[in-house]
C-alpha cells in the first residue's frame, strides 16, 4: 500500500450538489474586486463549469471580499466552506488549510508526475460531481477540464471516443444513455481534453 501513501484516502469531503453555472457577477460582487480572475491550466473556464460562482463572501483565506468564490469540494481536516479563486491559484489556501480540491487518486494511479497532480489538486478548482470526481489523464499529463460536455458535441463524437464510455455503462445500456443525455442531467458525461494529442476524454457518473 506504500505506493498509494499520496492518495488522500481519509480526506474529510465536503460532497455538493450539481448546480446551474452563472456567467458573469451582479454588480453588487463585481464592484468588490479590480483584479481579473486567475488562468487556470487545467480549468481553463470555472465560471462556465460552475465551479466558481459571484459572491460578496470573505475569503477565509486571505480575509478579502474579492466578489468571486470557488464552490466545489474542499478536502481538508478543517470545515472551509469556500475560499477565492485568486488563493487556489497562488496556492495560499491549500498551504493555509493543507487542502486540496481534487482526489489525487486517480492521477497518482496514472503515473502522472507529482508536480503536475500538485497543480491539479492543490491549485486548480475542482469540479461537482454526482459521486467522487475524477480527474482524467492522457500521455503522462492530466486532462484539460471543460465541464458537462453538450448534448450536439456529444453526439457528433467519433465511435471510438464514445465508446469511452464503456467503462461506465453496460453496452447494451449505453447508445440509451447518449440517446437520453442531457448537460447538468441526472447522468453527467464531463469533457477533458489531452493537452499533447489533442484526443476528447470522457468520464462519467450518475446520480
Amino acid at each position: 500500500m506504500a505506493e498509494l501513501k499520496g492518495c488522500a484516502v481519509s480526506w474529510i469531503s465536503r460532497l455538493l450538489g450539481r448546480k446551474t453555472t452563472e456567467p458573469s457577477a451582479p454588480p453588487h460582487a463585481r464592484e468588490h474586486h479590480n483584479d481579473p480572475l486567475p488562468t487556470f491550466q487545467y480549468h481553463p473556464d470555472p465560471i462556465a463549469t460552475g465551479s466558481i460562482k459571484p459572491s460578496v463572501a470573505t475569503c477565509p483565506c486571505c480575509g478579502r471580499v474579492r466578489g468571486y468564490e470557488y464552490v466545489g469540494s474542499i478536502y481538508c481536516v478543517e470545515e472551509v466552506e469556500s475560499v477565492c479563486p485568486w488563493c487556489i491559484a497562488d496556492g495560499s489556501a491549500a498551504d493555509k488549510f493543507d487542502a486540496r480540491f481534487s482526489d489525487d487518486c486517480p492521477l497518482f494511479e496514472a503515473g502522472v508526475a507529482q508536480e503536475k497532480i500538485d497543480i491539479v489538486t492543490r491549485r486548480t478548482p475542482g469540479y461537482s460531481s454526482w459521486q467522487q470526481e475524477v480527474w482524467l489523464s492522457c500521455c503522462g499529463d492530466a486532462c484539460v477540464f471543460y465541464g458537462d460536455i453538450g448534448r450536439e458535441e456529444l453526439h457528433g463524437l467519433p465511435e471510438s471516443t464514445l465508446a469511452q464510455l464503456a467503462e461506465y455503462y453496460p453496452r447494451d445500456y449505453l447508445q440509451e444513455v447518449i440517446d437520453h443525455y442531457q448537460p447538468e442531467g441526472s447522468i453527467a458525461i464531463y469533457k477533458f481534453v489531452c493537452q499533447h494529442c489533442g484526443q476528447t476524454r470522457l468520464g462519467s457518473d450518475s446520480a
